[in-house]
């Protein structure tokens, strides 16, 4: 039978290994490094945690599923995920292309591997169709990787049209799902060939631990892809693993709690005389606000906001309460920060400007916190 995701979700239990022998509702932490070999037998044999481990496969098992993927590895952080994405794929003077709009952790591993093994990245908007096919047909692209919504831009892209144009091309296609989460869209349903994503944020959603995820969608891909991660040690422990489950079964409701809340402070700052402009893709001034709507279930509760001034910027972040000035996104508590300082330091003011970020933008991550409470405190920290 199947079934909705967050009902996946609600029975986590039941992806991991030996379930059916306790009828535990969760799930063992398997906390050991080694297994006896003699001791089993059987498909599955266990031997060294980091190849495989029973708390991770049951992880890798529910990600693979709801992504509608063949095979899944948990990594140890969300940026090792992607480190993951280009050790498989990518080899020395190869080319990607890229969402200039990306996370600052992926272009500063781009710039490592351009260095390191003289890797071409090509750069683009990605709503610009024609460039990108023109970047695919004019060069030997092994991969294409983008963010959507992008983060700190945040465009939607169309990713059923990226995903063609990258197979026309036999380019890999892989998309960075951390923003919308697979509640709300998933991207190899799209056209994606991998889907990989930082589970440290809305999908552990209490902030306690960081992690990653990638999943395949072919099993080619994800024969790969753990290969790799065993061979370079990128597998995420049983322990941490475990810390991720248990916001797993909540997704679905705090997702409608982070974009309702979000929208509301969105809405409430686009009217205010010291905002130039606020980027939200719940509001119908954003430019792709229908594609939005028709591509994720849920718009996640992260935005970004251009003050009139930088001293007004500064100023806000400064003097708040309840908004603390953290990277990362996706928790319960609310929190801002200016992109060019914290998440995306690593680009230059130019190529800030180029993906629309200037000093004076403030990203706001939007928690579970009652609104009144937090639109005192914007009031309050303006005065």
């Amino acid at each position: 039978m199947k079934k909705h995701v967050e009902t996946s979700l609600s029975h986590i239990a039941k992806f991991a290994p030996f379930a059916e022998q306790t009828g535990a509702s969760h799930f063992p932490i398997y906390n050991t490094g080694t297994f006896d070999l003699k001791k089993q037998d059987g498909d599955k044999i266990y031997d060294y945690t980091r190849s495989d481990n029973p708390t991770r496969e049951m992880l890798e098992n529910l990600f693979t599923e709801v992504e509608g993927g063949a095979g899944c590895v948990c990594t140890h952080t969300g940026i090792a995920s992607v480190a993951l994405l280009f050790e498989t794929v990518l080899k020395a003077n190869s080319h990607i292309l890229v969402e200039a709009d990306c996370y600052g952790g992926t272009f500063r591993l781009l710039k490592i591997f351009k260095e390191k093994y003289n890797v071409t990245v090509h750069f683009a908007d990605f709503l610009e169709f024609d460039k990108i096919e023109d970047i695919l047909k004019n060069n030997p692209v092994d991969l294409v990787l983008c963010e959507s919504p992008t983060n700190p831009g945040l465009k939607i892209i169309d990713l059923k049209k990226v995903g063609t144009l990258a197979k026309e091309n036999n380019a890999l296609f892989a998309v960075d799902n951390s923003l919308a989460t697979f509640i709300s869209q998933r991207p190899l349903n799209l056209g994606a060939d991998f889907s990989l994503f930082s589970t440290t944020k809305y999908i552990s959603g209490h902030g306690a631990v960081v992690a990653g995820a990638i999943v395949a969608k072919t099993p080619q891909l994800a024969k790969e892809i753990h290969y790799y991660a065993n061979a370079g040690g990128r597998s995420q422990n049983p322990m941490d693993v475990y810390l991720i489950t248990l916001g797993i079964p909540t997704l679905k409701v705090r997702m409608q709690e982070h974009e309702k809340n979000s929208i509301i402070i969105a809405q409430y700052l686009e009217e205010q005389d010291y905002i130039v402009k606020v980027t939200h893709p719940s509001l119908k001034s954003h430019p792709q606000h229908s594609l939005a709507n028709e591509q994720m279930d849920y718009i996640p509760g992260l935005f970004c906001v251009d003050f009139k001034s930088v001293e007004l910027a500064e100023k806000f972040i400064e003097d708040t309460k309840i908004f603390g000035e953290k990277c990362s996104f996706g928790s319960p508590d609310s929190r801002v920060e200016i992109p060019a300082k914290i998440s995306h330091a690593t680009f230059s003011k130019e190529e800030l400007a180029a993906i629309g970020i200037s000093d004076s933008t403030v990203r706001f991550s939007i928690g579970l916190e009652n609104v009144e409470d937090l639109i005192k405190d914007i009031e309050q920290a303006i005065s």
